[in-house]
């Protein structure tokens, strides 16, 4: 390890990319710092403490929403344009055959989903500032049409920063942009939370200590296998002859990972449960007595833990599968085999291989969800049996934590091994 990390503070381009990285993430830190105009935060600390929903929003953002920072919305309104493309792109032809069209196609589709980003952003700003001010109306004082529109823009300019950064990242090859963002904002909670298990350490909760180390150590090797496991799909390529040549004939393999769609369903289930409550939050105290009671009927109902968990459970294994099925195209993939002379002994090319490939990319994304499944409702468990908050976000942050990690790593050993094949 010591030798790799020498060798890679030893290649110029290498080293200044990984400080321009850390640089980065060095600045998103320091914004989110930097509150909105005329906002008074002092309340806030304990309406995210208090409020579960609320606190795993603000652990994804790094703290920001807490301190109603510009960048309290992060990277967020960019994710979601990301997704709603992604599902254009499977439904409408033309967006499908442009996406096909290489480094154009792209370059189109991620311009047009940073302008999507921006009314994203407006209106998620606005959805925050007003559940915020109904939760807790000292934060804005004097609030007026002039100040909310400040704050919005304030806040979309933050998210397009953020977006900016983000792509400047990812252009290093240092990992991917977007990731290292959401990576950096949990991870910058993490001395907050040490102190405060030292600071507020009781002998009589020793057990509960050593069950969080376990179950964070198991959670992390779980991670690891599950992230970086794969089914290896044996592929054949037949013999061609032309003229006095022969190609082809070679043995290789179609790998299918069994966590295909990474931490995206566990940003989907967080996104879709997180929307009801919201919605209920602004109509609880309207004079409408059935439109109220309806909204604070689904205020208790999500409180209620079971329920959430179950909701939450469902959700990221449903959207596990729903992901899976939008990035991998087995027909696609069948075709091209076929094109290119591949098959998989004893099944017949074209549409019989597709279907295979669907058998088992479905088998296989089983152990996926029920993981990721696993992993987002592990805190709520613990908690349960504890009788304690500590854990409420563990398994989901290390979760992103450790697939941040993996991915990165995988790309500077990817930059080293590119390096060496030019030196030989």
């Amino acid at each position: 390890m010591l030798n790799k990390l020498t060798k890679i503070w030893k290649i110029p381009d290498l080293r200044k990319s990984i400080l321009f990285v850390l640089a980065m993430l060095v600045i998103f830190r320091a914004a989110a710092h930097i509150a909105v105009p005329g906002v008074d935060t002092s309340g806030l600390k304990q309406l995210f403490e208090g409020n579960q929903l609320l606190g795993l929003m603000n652990i994804f953002s790094g703290g920001t929403m807490q301190n109603f920072s510009i960048v309290m919305l992060g990277v967020a309104p960019y994710i979601t344009a990301s997704i709603i493309f992604q599902l254009l792109t499977m439904v409408v032809p033309w967006l499908e055959e442009l996406s096909k069209e290489g480094d154009y196609g792209r370059q189109k589709i991620s311009q047009w989903t940073r302008w999507l980003s921006v009314p994203l952003a407006l209106m998620q700003s606005f959805g925050m500032i007003t559940l915020l001010r109904r939760s807790v109306p000292s934060i804005m004082p004097d609030f007026g049409i002039w100040q909310l529109s400040l704050a919005m823009i304030s806040i979309l300019a933050g998210t397009i920063f953020l977006m900016w950064i983000g792509e400047l990242i990812s252009e290093k090859h240092i990992g991917n942009g977007i990731s290292l963002l959401i990576f950096a904002g949990i991870v910058s909670g993490l001395p907050t939370s040490v102190g405060n298990v030292f600071t507020t350490y009781d002998p009589t909760q020793i057990i509960n200590m050593v069950i969080f180390v376990v179950i964070a150590v198991i959670t992390i090797v779980g991670v690891v296998i599950i992230t970086e496991g794969q089914r290896n799909v044996p592929i054949s390529y037949a013999r061609r002859v032309r003229g006095n040549k022969m190609y082809g004939g070679s043995n290789t393999h179609l790998p299918l990972r069994v966590n295909q769609a990474g931490v995206i369903p566990i940003i989907f289930a967080i996104a879709i449960i997180l929307l009801p409550t919201m919605v209920a939050q602004l109509f609880v105290n309207v004079k409408t007595a059935l439109v109220a009671g309806a909204a604070q009927w689904i205020l208790q109902l999500f409180e209620n833990q079971l329920f959430y968990g179950i909701a939450y459970f469902v959700m990221v294994v449903a959207f596990t599968y729903f992901y899976t099925a939008v990035i991998f195209h087995p027909d696609q993939i069948a075709e091209n085999l076929q094109k290119q002379g591949g098959f998989i002994p004893g099944i017949r090319p074209g549409s019989n291989t597709a279907h295979y490939l669907q058998k088992v990319v479905t088998r296989i994304v089983f152990t996926g969800a029920l993981f990721l499944g696993v992993i987002a409702v592990l805190p709520l468990i613990t908690a349960q049996i504890t009788n304690t908050q500590s854990l409420v976000v563990g398994g989901t942050s290390l979760l992103i934590v450790v697939s941040v990690v993996i991915e990165t790593v995988n790309q500077i050993n990817a930059q080293l091994a590119m390096r060496d094949y030019e030196e030989i």
